[in-house]
């Protein structure tokens, strides 16, 4: 059985059935990667068999919203949720609309997050996993929608959320609307809070903007993985705000970590037992 229900929309941008499927459109159209940190050149069977860690030096390559179920969710327990929405040029802002077509033909995915219910060892989750190949994981109507659905999803449910951050922060291309999200995302996690449900967030690199100065941040428990880069601004206009040299790698998960900012960093392969045992005690 695959990962994926077999009841899923028949939509050409939303269904993946089978694992197969799965594999065809995850990896790269050549045979070779090359790592942009020890320039190892990488087999691409061999990457993807690594969970897209790089062999020699351990430099962590992006995985996709899909390869991120994959890697968390137990096998044939994913059912995916609101996979028909997708996001309208209200705005008539320019170019908007080809922008959209492209990423969704780039990602396979109708907008930057894809959210469902399944299990992690056992125990069952809503969850959302956030695609950066989707004009840069930007957060729009849309992804903020899935993502306040994922969380009230998981209030009616009386069941944990976890959600898998990656983002460049709100879509410039919605204006106050995609503003408006983090407020909306923020307000549903509070309810979650005030429920006594447990949210995890896993913000992984990198998650910036809008998204970590909302939900990202606002988890019971907050794990990453090595070397993320989770920020709210760029370094440069940091330091033109303060007026002040920052620290080296002060927007890394290890000085994150050191300064309180996360919980847990997490190498990629023992991810899903992390969140399972950090689960295991909130529920």
């Amino acid at each position: 059985m695959g990962l994926f229900s077999s009841k899923r929309s028949k939509n050409k941008y939303a269904t993946l059935t089978s694992k197969s499927k799965l594999t065809v459109d995850i990896v790269d159209d050549n045979k070779w990667k090359k790592c942009n940190q020890c320039n190892e050149i990488i087999y691409n069977e061999d990457l993807k068999n690594n969970l897209n860690v790089c062999p020699k030096c351990g430099n962590y390559f992006r995985l996709t919203a899909f390869e991120r179920i994959e890697l968390l969710i137990d096998e044939g327990t994913f059912f995916e949720e609101d996979m028909t929405l997708n996001s309208k040029n209200v705005l008539s802002f320019p170019e908007y609309e080809e922008k959209l077509e492209i990423a969704r033909e780039k990602s396979r995915m109708l907008d930057g997050v894809i959210s469902g219910i399944g299990t992690i060892n056992g125990i069952k989750v809503s969850i959302a996993a956030m695609e950066f190949n989707f004009m840069g994981g930007s957060m729009g109507s849309v992804v903020g929608e899935r993502i306040t659905r994922a969380l009230e999803l998981g209030l009616k449910e009386k069941i944990p959320v976890v959600i898998v951050s990656s983002s460049g922060g709100a879509r410039m291309q919605e204006g106050i609307l995609s503003l408006m999200q983090m407020a909306k995302t923020s307000g549903a996690v509070k309810k979650l809070n005030e429920a006594g449900i447990p949210f995890i967030s896993v913000p992984v690199d990198p998650t910036t903007g809008g998204v970590t100065a909302s939900f990202a941040m606002l988890g019971d428990v907050i794990i990453t993985e090595p070397n993320a880069l989770i920020a709210f601004a760029g370094p440069r206009v940091i330091e033109q705000t303060v007026n002040q040299k920052l620290p080296k790698g002060f927007q890394r998960a290890e000085f994150l970590l050191e300064h309180g900012m996360v919980d847990i960093i997490s190498e990629r392969k023992d991810l899903k037992t992390t969140i399972y045992r950090v689960l295991e005690k909130l529920v």
